[in-house]
């Protein structure tokens, strides 16, 4: 019986708390997925019994409901309907389930979010103090000259005005007006104020203040302060908001500006900077025992997880720290080593791969990827590589806690951050010898431990005269096996392969939901080649903006699901390229879409590409005909 797409929309509205508790509402090829404001006032279990709903389950900030391929777009626009809700993006709803996350992932990402868009600023300049301070050191002379002073200048403004970047950042995180964010900034390190870097070497007795309404506030600037900042253009951007929402109209324009300013800065001066900056010299006080604590072995450990905080996205962090580090008495940052070891080291890991594997793809991603981390750039080799195999992520880490102790061991310290590998010696020039022993003794043990321990798993081989094709030349083999491909005689409730590649069970899809069968019996492939033909005759049911997934519908009625690797609806459809339209009429080996292969694998997604049968429940069974390596249109379903 045709499922009632409406009764089941209108069944799932019932069972969420009302309207009152949705904050928005998207759909991908097979799930429902909504955010709400409090998951206590949701009926779960009645959720998991509504005809079409598949699982129910709750993943980073949203509840998502398994429905299938073909029939959650139908629920989803009936779902819009009964709640009155208009279609959100999954960009939307992922942002409306991260303002849902606990409050310190959400200050993480926030202070992430902050850092990341400057970060080029600081690494231009860094460097450039690097080559300038480099020159001065090597020409005597022309540390003297003019052109030392203006290039110094150059080199130094993203530093000096650190806190203006930061202002202007985080009032576009918090969704407030740029300049005036730019204004607090500017505010905090006014030249009227005593600069915050003058301020240790004064008597504390001998610095003015202003006396206001029965308070102190000192005259201090805050250069190299971050936390105080960012939490100034936070006040600032809510400010401005509530103010918008209850100023008259007509007199919006400069009210709301003017309170907005001077609120914001009155507080910041007397309260927020005051208080933010002495929680901040206490972090960058933990943080240097940590570094210190042991001898070093503080140091070593932060050394061995620091991989594990880029993987969950909060490495940005250490920006705050190395920030307060270069601002405090003696300006050097200690923690640059440690992140500068660990990096290095996942690039070795990663080149031992790159050099040990025999797989031409596993070659292709490795070795430039490894190349990316010696210049301080680790995600490729994280994601694509070390991540993916884990026992070069283990042995690049012994290899940055090896480095880390021996940075801390030294007393190494660089002139600025966001800089780390073989860019770090421009910002590491009193200790130069000091850190190319971290580097090396970094590089070393992750290399020799990750030759020695990993091995590459062996697969079904081709021939020996068939060599799988390099990432460059996919596309051209795609083309190639499309042409050589002859027309075959289809069986009724037959699926032939879409994807050329290893077949595996179902069950070893690396993905819960496909392998558990909730979206319907079938099988896994691991594809050799980024091509995706029609399994039989049919209708194209179904595509995802994202283009990752496929629904189609046979002559004999099976509805077919091909979803291209597992989580790759978060790449948003890059690499992605659909050759068919929703309602085409298709004939078993035509196109339908085609993927890089390399770039699933490069964002740390695996390529498995799931082929289901969504509507199993209308057949007696499912033989799986084939498993092992497969060419294209080979038959390797049969519904029963």
């Amino acid at each position: 019986m045709a499922m009632d797409y409406g009764r089941c929309a209108k069944e799932i509205f019932e069972n969420l708390g009302g309207r009152e508790n949705l904050v928005s509402a998207a759909h991908c090829a097979t799930r429902l997925r909504l955010v709400t404001v409090d998951n206590s006032k949701i009926n779960m279990k009645k959720l998991e019994e509504i005809d079409g709903v598949k699982g129910v389950f709750s993943n980073n900030g949203q509840l998502q409901l398994i429905i299938g391929t073909g029939t959650v777009n139908k629920v989803y626009d009936e779902f819009l309907k009964v709640s009155g809700m208009t279609a959100a993006t999954k960009e939307e709803v992922k942002a409306a389930a991260a303002a849902k996350q606990p409050i310190p992932k959400q200050m993480v990402k926030a202070m992430g979010d902050v850092f990341v868009p400057i970060l080029p600023a600081i690494v231009a300049s860094g460097l450039m103090m690097g080559l300038v301070e480099a020159l001065g050191k090597a020409l005597p002379a022309f540390a003297g000259s003019d052109w030392y002073g203006i290039l110094d200048l150059l080199a130094n403004t993203a530093f000096v005005f650190l806190p203006v970047l930061i202002a202007v950042s985080a009032a576009r995180v918090f969704g407030g007006n740029l300049f005036l964010g730019a204004v607090i900034g500017m505010i905090m390190i006014h030249p009227n104020l005593i600069n915050a870097w003058s301020v240790g070497s004064m008597d504390p007795s001998q610095i003015p203040v202003w006396r206001l309404f029965g308070f102190s506030i000192r005259q201090v600037g805050y250069q190299g302060h971050v936390i105080p900042v960012i939490i100034a253009v936070w006040l600032m951007c809510h400010l401005e908001r509530w103010l918008h929402k209850h100023v008259p109209e007509m007199i919006d324009l400069f009210v709301t500006p003017l309170c907005t300013v001077m609120i914001t800065a009155f507080l910041t001066l007397g309260i927020i900077g005051p208080v933010f900056s002495t929680a901040e010299n206490y972090i960058l006080s933990f943080a240097q025992w940590i570094i210190t604590v042991g001898h070093g072995i503080g140091a070593m450990i932060m050394g061995a997880l620091y991989p594990f905080t880029v993987v969950c996205g909060i490495h940005h962090m250490y920006n705050v720290i190395e920030a307060g580090m270069l601002s405090a008495a003696g300006g050097l940052n200690t923690w640059m080593p440690i992140a500068s070891a660990a990096n290095f080291a996942q690039g070795a890991a990663c080149l031992a791969v790159g050099l040990k594997a025999k797989n031409n793809k596993t070659k292709a991603v490795a070795v430039p990827s490894a190349l990316s981390a010696a210049l301080g750039i680790t995600e490729p080799a994280i994601f694509g590589v070390n991540l993916r195999f884990m026992k070069p992520l283990l042995c690049g880490m012994a290899g940055g806690a090896c480095g880390a102790v021996l940075g801390a061991i030294f007393h190494i310290g660089a002139t600025s951050y966001g800089v780390t590998g073989l860019p770090g010696f421009l910002i590491t020039l009193d200790y130069t010898a000091q850190y190319a022993i971290v580097l090396g003794v970094s590089a070393v043990i992750a290399f020799a431990l990750t030759w020695t321990l990993w091995k590459e798993e062996t697969v079904a081989e081709a021939a020996p005269d068939k060599q799988a094709p390099s990432e460059e030349n996919q596309e051209s083999e795609a083309d190639k096996l499309l042409k050589e491909m002859a027309p075959i005689e289809t069986e009724p409730n037959t699926l032939y392969a879409p994807v050329k590649g290893n077949v595996i069970p179902r069950e070893s899809i690396p993905d819960e939901t496909f392998a558990s069968g909730l979206l319907g019996e079938g099988v896994g492939i691991e594809p050799e080649v980024g091509v995706v033909v029609a399994p039989c005759d049919g209708e194209i049911a179904s595509l995802t903006d994202t283009r990752h997934a496929i629904g189609m519908t046979s002559e004999s009625g099976m509805e077919i699901l091909i979803h291209v690797g597992v989580d790759t609806v978060k790449m948003n459809g890059d690499g992605f390229e659909v050759w068919v339209n929703m309602g085409d009429k298709v004939k078993a080996g035509q196109k339908l879409l085609t993927f890089d292969m390399a770039k699933i694998k490069a964002a740390g997604y695996s390529t498995t590409t799931a082929v289901l049968v969504a509507n199993t429940y209308n057949y007696g069974g499912c033989s799986v005909e084939k498993t092992g390596k497969t060419e294209l249109l080979e038959k390797i379903i049969k519904m029963l």
